[in-house]
């Protein structure tokens, strides 16, 4: 029995030790394979189904890690390179982001419109400094069979974006139908000076609307004070009061006429 008990705690040691030794060496080969491959890194992946073209926010992105060894310059690891950009592709749950994926977004108002740059050069000048969502009025000045002439090339175009702002200004993105984008980008090669005005906002129409607001019962005062004149004098004429005080001074006069008679 005893002898039994023996053999029993022998092999338990046996195997408590070859247990301590297959663990440490696997422990150490669990550490060399992460030395190869340079530890962990955390990249972004997708947090559902993204349709295409559709722009990147924070709450459809979420980590994964990856062996440092298989990371590539595609793999995205900073958000700030995500957020404002497009998928060029439809993305599922757990897809990862890779640069290759991604685009500029683009603020366009409509689909079949364009941007074309308009930069600062010696043929294109700037009035004002401009900013994105103005609206802007490009003046050219073109020869046509020797003669030359300015002229309202576009009117009311809006500004997608400017580049630069102060004595840095360099030039702003307009939006145009694709038409305009030809015919602009053909005065830019051609036209022999280009100048581009900051158009309106609409202040000035709304002070003169209330200058004439404030014009309007200063005018509408007029009338009044010269209807009661009309009236009254109507009134005058027409009163058979009025008459009979005119003509009663002639009554001494045929007074006076009877009585030279008499005399």
């Amino acid at each position: 029995m005893l002898e039994a008990k023996r053999r029993a705690a022998i092999f338990l040691l046996l195997a408590f030790i070859l247990a301590a030794v297959a663990g440490y060496l696997v422990l150490e080969k669990v550490k060399q394979l992460n030395a190869e491959l340079g530890g962990m890194v955390e990249v972004y992946v997708s947090n559902g189904d993204i349709p295409a073209r559709t722009l990147l926010q924070s709450n459809q992105l979420t980590k994964m890690e990856i062996p440092q060894k298989f990371l590539t310059a595609s793999h995205v690891t900073d958000e700030n390179d995500i957020l404002g950009q497009v998928s060029v592709v439809p993305l599922e749950k757990g897809d990862m982001i890779t640069q290759n994926m991604l685009k500029s977004y683009s603020n366009l108002q409509n689909e079949n419109n364009r941007l074309v740059a308009l930069y600062r050069t010696d043929k294109i000048q700037f009035d004002q400094e401009i900013a994105a969502l103005d609206r802007v009025d490009i003046v050219v000045s073109i020869e046509k069979e020797g003669n030359k002439s300015t002229e309202l090339f576009m009117k009311d175009v809006a500004v997608s974006f400017a580049q630069g702002t102060g004595e840095k200004f360099a030039g702003i993105g307009v939006e145009v139908s694709s038409e305009d984008a030809t015919k602009l980008i053909h005065m830019q090669n051609y036209a022999e000076y280009i100048r581009v005005l900051k158009a309106n906002v609409g202040q000035d129409d709304e002070v003169s609307q209330e200058e004439v607001k404030e014009e309007v019962p200063a005018e509408s005062t007029k009338p009044a004070t010269t209807e009661p004149k009309t009236e009254d004098a109507q009134n005058t004429q027409k009163d058979p009061a009025a008459k009979t005080n005119t003509e009663e001074p002639q009554a001494p006069k045929t007074n006076a006429q009877s009585s030279e008679g008499n005399s």
